[in-house]
């Protein structure tokens, strides 16, 4: 481990190995430096993630990293009546994110990134007043490790942006306890489709899913946000239970962890420091899925650092273009869908029984890209959910 670098990356999952590569690919001196023994394990996804997403990330979907093909999503309303999405553009994939990760991985490194695991940065260096490196704890020992720029992609737990002086917190209103299945042997009613339930008495503000991985294998999941003192997986549990060809299976793997569902940061720089993914908070807060966003801000990064090094310039006035960027290709999309989250918890199982043959496969994926005008309209065209418009101000 050298001493000195252009980059340092804290965080080996994606945002942090995709970013690492195209730094690395343009001439950067990049370290990666992940604190886990194995980047890509444990997994704390259900896996899935768009062709186009995929294509964005430098692949094509014929890697062996790709567990199921998916044509596909259906969500059934708390009645169990399915409402059927449309197919997306080439469709997606439900991924081997363990497989996934490394291939991320063994890409950064091979355009010239240098990757640690067991590496842990648990404090940064500073220069006058200014973000100089980091802290990292290696084998045992402390080592000083300087850099032009520091880049948080940590996770969602990440320390290290609050450190850099940002407003980074987890609150109840910005972050789901998730748990998760990867289960063999169920009864799937179609494995080329994504399944997802709603309902506040199975999943408390959030849902549960189905990710087929092949014919009678899924991740079984859910996410709630905020319950009476249940634990997500007594909820996941109990809904399990209740389904004989999901209760039949065997359990092959367990996950559990934070997913970010808003909170968006205005800033998520400063002198020196940005933060990207899950630490950034860049998902989608509907669905919990990060993956597609971190192929979006991993590119608008890359581009703004490359350009900040070679101007020898790596103050926030020149990296602040990455907040512009983000805000303008997805934040404000995303802050949208963050308001009509808070519009969908506050509507009952009843209502949304009642509001379903207003829906169509079309209008939920417009509310999960933040097109809030579909959402003001199906709830003029229910009378008792009117009043809830307001909360999309």
């Amino acid at each position: 481990m050298d001493e000195e670098y252009d980059i340092i990356i804290v965080g080996g999952g994606p945002a942090g190995t995709l970013t690492a590569k195209m730094c690395a690919a343009k001439g950067l001196k990049v370290l990666v430096l992940e604190k886990k023994p194995e980047i890509g394990a444990p997994k704390r996804c259900a896996e899935g993630i768009g062709h186009l997403d995929l294509l964005r990330a430098g692949y094509t979907g014929k890697e062996r990293f790709i567990a199921q093909t998916i044509d596909g999503a259906i969500v059934y309303v708390p009645n169990g009546a399915p409402i059927e999405l449309p197919k997306q553009p080439g469709g997606g994939y439900i991924l081997e994110r363990k497989v996934f990760d490394k291939f991320l991985a063994y890409d950064a490194a091979k355009a010239g990134a240098k990757i640690y695991t067991k590496a842990e940065v648990f404090d940064l260096l500073w220069s006058g007043g200014k973000i100089a490196g980091a802290k990292v704890l290696y084998n045992g020992e402390q080592k000083d490790i300087y850099s032009k720029i520091i880049i948080a992609a940590d996770g969602v737990e990440s320390k290290i942006p609050r450190i850099a002086g940002l407003p980074s917190r987890n609150t109840p209103r910005t972050i789901e306890s998730g748990y998760q299945y990867e289960m063999a042997n169920i009864d799937i009613k179609d494995p080329h489709k994504i399944h997802t339930y709603l309902g506040n008495e199975i999943a408390p503000r959030g849902y549960i899913w189905i990710f087929p991985k092949g014919s009678h294998i899924a991740n079984v999941g859910i996410g709630i946000n905020g319950s009476d003192g249940k634990t997500a997986k007594y909820y996941l549990d109990k809904w399990i239970s209740s389904k004989p060809g999901i209760k039949k299976g065997s359990i092959i793997e367990e996950n559990s962890g934070g997913i970010p569902i808003g909170g968006f940061l205005e800033s998520m720089t400063t002198d020196n420091f940005l933060t990207i993914g899950d630490a950034a908070h860049q998902v989608n807060p509907i669905h919990g899925g990060g993956l597609a966003e971190t192929s979006f801000s991993a590119e608008i990064a890359a581009k703004v650092i490359i350009d900040a090094i070679k101007l020898k310039d790596t103050s926030n006035k020149t990296l602040d273009r990455y907040n512009k960027l983000w805000w303008e290709k997805r934040g404000n999309n995303l802050k949208k869908t963050e308001k009509i989250l808070h519009v969908l918890e506050k509507v009952k199982d009843s209502d949304i029984n009642l509001a379903q043959s207003s829906f169509h496969g079309q209008d939920i994926l417009d509310l999960t890209g933040g097109k809030t005008h579909k959402l003001i309209k199906i709830l003029i065209n229910n009378p008792k959910l009117a009043t809830l418009i307001k909360y999309l101000k």
